[in-house]
């Protein structure tokens, strides 16, 4: 066996405790949300690297669901629910002071916003004003009321919806709060078998109720070091890097991913390598993501948005990878891609 092989089983088995935390995250979380693995993955990646999802889905398919299952996971978290409209104010997310006349003096209540696991719903139907007082929690897991920093609970896991198909009376999310998500992916709808087995589960009460915690915070964080820890070649953090960059050569783009997306893809490709109960990762982690960490982050062109709703969003977005991944090759070292080719992981549609 070579020593290099050597090494990496070596690895594995340091970090199989962690591996073996989110397998049983994952299953939990499965008894309620069904054959929607990879998508769960991608929520628990974020989740393992500090960052927040958007989805972009149709309404009913478990998005709200899944947060409250997430709280539900880890012992001791806690869920709230922001639904957003038009007339949402700032304090109603982040709370205020109110004046106690008992003791004479201003005492702060908190919002929504001071929970483990925050769904925010339709988030572009909240004025531009309440989506930035997000910007600051979603960034550094805090906010800023009256003068006074308050830290958000740990874990912060913050999870954004908004619906395709219902455009009137919404406020397109802009660039810089997009870039702040971590990656955007959608739900979709089961399976005929899959709805028939939630019809099934419901006639006696939702299975939420059922759920019970199976981690505590601490597994949490015992999960965020071991993410830290993954290794990623030097040569695949180049070909990162050159991945983002080539999203700002395109023809098709205004404005290309940021250096965040270059940061996001980074840390993702090793919370999915913990996930495949690896201790490094491989070229098809950095494939497998590429769409969902870093196409919410690109300002596409007009003419690009107009073919898209020609040829369809999936066949528009393939083309668009099909370029990046041709002005950024695979690292040669590497056998192939057309040999190992993975399936691209769902993601949404760009907000106008």
């Amino acid at each position: 066996m070579e020593p290099t092989e050597v090494a990496r089983l070596e690895g594995s088995e340091r970090f199989q405790p962690a591996a073996e935390l989110c397998d049983r995250f994952l299953e939990n979380i499965e008894t309620v949300v069904h054959g929607k693995r990879d998508e769960i993955k991608l929520v628990l990646a974020a989740l393992l690297c500090g960052g927040h999802v958007l989805f972009e889905d149709v309404p009913g398919t478990a998005k709200t669901v899944l947060a409250r299952a997430i709280a539900g996971t880890v012992e001791g978290a806690t869920p709230s629910r922001i639904q957003c409209t038009p007339d949402l104010q700032p304090t109603d997310v982040t709370g205020l002071s109110i004046y106690n006349q008992r003791e004479r003096d201003f005492e702060f209540r908190p919002g929504p916003i001071f929970a483990n696991v925050v769904l925010v719903d339709e988030i572009n139907r909240a004025m531009p004003k309440t989506q930035s007082a997000l910007l600051e929690a979603m960034a550094e897991h805090q906010v800023t009321v009256d003068g006074h920093t308050r830290v958000l609970p740990d874990p912060f896991l913050l999870i954004a919806t908004e619906n395709p198909i219902e455009y009137e009376g919404t406020f397109p999310l802009p660039e810089a709060q997009l870039d702040r998500f971590f990656l955007k992916t959608a739900l979709g709808y089961p399976s005929t078998d899959q709805e028939l087995q939630i019809v099934d589960e419901q006639r006696h009460g939702h299975p939420l109720r059922r759920l019970q915690p199976v981690i505590s915070v601490e597994d949490v964080h015992a999960m965020r070091e071991a993410v830290m820890n993954v290794y990623v070649d030097p040569m695949l953090q180049r070909w990162i890097v050159e991945l983002v960059r080539s999203t700002r050569n395109l023809d098709e783009v205004a404005v290309g991913a940021s250096v965040r997306g270059s940061l996001a893809l980074e840390r993702a490709v090793r919370a999915w390598a913990l996930l495949d109960h690896r201790s490094f990762a491989v070229p098809e982690d950095i494939e497998r993501l590429f769409a969902a960490v870093l196409l919410h982050r690109i300002v596409f062109r007009p003419t690009f948005l107009a073919e898209a709703r020609r040829v369809g969003w999936d066949e528009a977005v393939a083309e668009v990878e099909r370029k990046c991944f041709t002005e950024a090759p695979r690292p040669a070292a590497d056998p192939p891609a057309e040999q190992r080719a993975p399936e691209r992981l769902p993601v949404g549609q760009p907000t106008e």
